[in-house]
C-alpha cells in the first residue's frame, strides 16, 4: 500500500535532491569517472546500448525517427543523446529535468532538442503524446514514496497507448545512501495494470572499475551470468486490456 505523505515532505526531498547533486558535483570535479576515456564507463555503457538497441528492436521501436520520445530526468542530455544516435529525430526529442543547471548544460550540447527545467510531478505536455518515456537512474535518486508515484503517473499519462516506457535503474545500491534501489514488486506497483519486460543488466560498477582494466572479457562473461548484475532493463506497456498485465 502506498504511504500518503505531505507535500512538506515531498519538497524536502526534492530539496534534499538539489543538495545531492550539488555536493556530487564538489565531489566528481576533475574525475573521469563518467567519461567515455574511462574504460569501466565505457564498458558499462556500451553494454547497456547494446541491450537497449537489441530490445528496442524487439518491440518495434526501430526506426525511431517517427517515434517522440520523452526523457524524465535528463541531465545533462548523455542518453538523449544516444538516442539521437539510434536514430531519433531532434525535433521529436524532449527532456526535462528538476535541476536548472544540469539543463543549462544539455541545452549546450544539444540546443536542437526541446528541453525543460521541470518537476516529473508535472510534466508540461497534454496527455498520450509520447512513443517512449525514458527514466534512466531518476527513481532511485528519490526516496519519497509519494514522489515517485507521482512521477511514474505522469509518465503513463502522456505516454501513447501504444508506446512504451524504458525503465534503466538500480535494483541494488547499498554504496550510495542517497539512492535505494528498486525491485520488480515496486516497479509494478508504481506502473500499476501494464505489461512489464524485465532484463537485469549492468555488472556491479565496483566489480566493472577493478576488473575491465585486466580483462574486458572477463566483465562480458560476469554480466552475462547476471548474477552479479545491479539495475534492471525494463520495458513497460499499457495494458490494452484487464487481465493482460504480468
Amino acid at each position: 500500500m502506498m504511504i500518503e505523505q505531505s507535500a512538506d515532505t515531498r519538497k524536502s526531498d526534492l530539496d534534499r535532491l538539489r543538495a545531492e547533486y550539488a555536493d556530487r558535483e564538489r565531489r566528481l570535479a576533475g574525475s573521469d569517472i563518467y567519461s567515455p576515456f574511462n574504460l569501466a564507463h565505457l564498458f558499462m555503457t556500451q553494454q547497456r546500448q547494446r541491450v537497449t538497441l537489441k530490445t528496442l528492436r524487439r518491440f518495434g521501436f526501430y526506426p525511431l525517427d517517427q517515434r517522440r520520445v520523452l526523457e524524465v530526468g535528463c541531465g545533462r542530455g548523455g542518453v538523449l543523446l544516444e538516442y539521437l544516435s539510434y536514430g531519433a529525430t531532434p525535433a521529436r526529442i524532449h527532456g526535462i529535468d528538476l535541476l536548472g543547471d544540469r539543463v543549462a548544460e544539455a541545452r549546450a550540447r544539444v540546443p536542437s532538442l526541446s528541453l525543460s527545467c521541470a518537476d516529473g510531478q508535472h510534466l508540461p505536455y497534454p496527455d498520450e503524446v509520447f512513443d517512449l518515456v525514458l527514466q534512466y537512474t531518476a527513481f532511485s535518486s528519490l526516496l519519497d514514496d509519494g514522489v515517485k508515484a507521482n512521477v511514474a503517473r505522469e509518465m503513463l499519462r502522456v505516454l501513447r497507448p501504444d508506446g512504451a516506457i524504458i525503465w534503466y535503474d538500480y535494483w541494488l545500491n547499498p554504496t550510495n545512501p542517497q539512492a535505494r534501489g528498486i525491485r520488480p514488486a515496486e516497479i509494478r506497483r508504481l506502473f500499476p495494470n501494464c505489461v512489464y519486460h524485465f532484463q537485469r543488466i549492468t555488472l556491479a560498477p565496483p566489480i566493472t572499475r577493478r576488473l575491465v582494466g585486466l580483462s574486458w572479457l572477463l566483465c562480458y562473461v560476469l554480466e552475462k551470468a547476471v548474477l552479479l548484475n545491479t539495475h534492471y532493463l525494463v520495458v513497460i506497456h499499457k495494458c490494452p486490456s484487464k487481465g493482460e498485465a504480468r
